[in-house]
């Protein structure tokens, strides 16, 4: 039985994470503050992990998911008081490939700030550089938009709530910016690949391979809803992250190498059907944002 160690362990990636592998079978810990329910199965380590004193000295890891780094100075308090461990994985982001680079984002590309992730994607780039100065072998993710069951963020739940609700839809644009996903599970089922075959590459863009349009991806939330969407298209020099989920920001990861490991991808119409029956049961635990407000009052 493996030992594991999850950073944080009680906020949608996280959570799955250390959901995941209680699952499996394996022994998992998790680090966090305890300010938050705690899964089952899981063991607590209360700490924060900037001041972690010798909490994790006496511990020998299997392996450490670091779900939680923002930057360079939480892998090197990490490492620093980590005691024995054999594997380090970081889920990194896609926000670490600057704007200017030329698309789709390949793991060769030099990476550096992308200014539209701005601060997020500075302590990202600061994090990965940390870990890779340290740990020579450790492995990196870096995922598009994730999504699934126990999504905090207020993305597919934006637009649930507005099916739920029998709104129109109000679409940026002609709706045609792309957008790429990932989901949680399949991203549990890749770390399992990464442990099972320790493949000789360390970075890995992981993601679904094909992007999808903003009005397909919302089609499909309505659908997992079992309603039909109409659209109202806004045209409008508004920020459209007032009235939509997702920045205007479009880009794409080239995702060869994990699909050299990975074939079968959860499709999106499956995977928001399964995010959608969360989110009902659980609409307290989503950060909502005042969108619909905005919507009704500006648009």
């Amino acid at each position: 039985m493996k030992k594991v160690l999850v950073t944080g362990g009680t906020q949608f990636l996280s959570r799955y994470i250390a959901e995941y592998y209680v699952d499996k079978g394996y022994e998992v810990y998790v680090l966090n503050r305890n300010t938050k329910p705690q899964s089952a199965g899981v063991k607590l380590i209360e700490a924060d992990r900037h001041n972690l004193g010798n909490v994790l000295k006496e511990h020998h890891f299997d392996v450490v998911f670091d779900v939680t780094a923002y930057n360079g100075a939480d892998v090197n308090l990490l490492l620093d008081g980590l005691g024995v461990f054999e594997k380090y994985i970081l889920i990194s982001s896609s926000a670490v490939y600057p704007e200017t680079a030329a698309q789709p984002f390949s793991e060769d590309l030099s990476i550096g700030d992308n200014k539209i992730w701005g601060a997020y994607s500075t302590g990202k780039v600061e994090a990965e550089k940390a870990l890779l100065a340290r740990v020579s072998d450790a492995y990196i993710l870096r995922p598009p938009y994730l999504y699934g069951e126990g999504n905090n963020v207020y993305r597919e739940g934006f637009v649930f709530d507005c099916a739920l609700a029998d709104r129109p839809f109000y679409l940026p644009k002609d709706g045609e910016m792309k957008l790429q996903f990932f989901y949680a599970l399949d991203l549990c089922r890749f770390l399992d690949l990464l442990l099972e075959k320790q493949p000789a590459y360390r970075v890995y863009n992981v993601g679904n391979e094909e992007c999808i349009s903003v009005k397909d991806w919302v089609t499909l939330c309505y659908e997992a809803v079992g309603k039909k969407v109409e659209y109202v298209r806004v045209h409008r020099d508004i920020d459209q992250k007032q009235y939509f989920s997702f920045y205007d920001y479009e880009y794409s990861l080239d995702v060869s190498r994990q699909k050299a490991l990975m074939q079968n991808i959860t499709s999106l119409s499956e995977g928001l059907k399964a995010s959608f029956n969360w989110f009902v049961k659980n609409r307290d635990k989503v950060n909502i944002k005042p969108i619909i407000e905005f919507i009704d009052k500006n648009l």
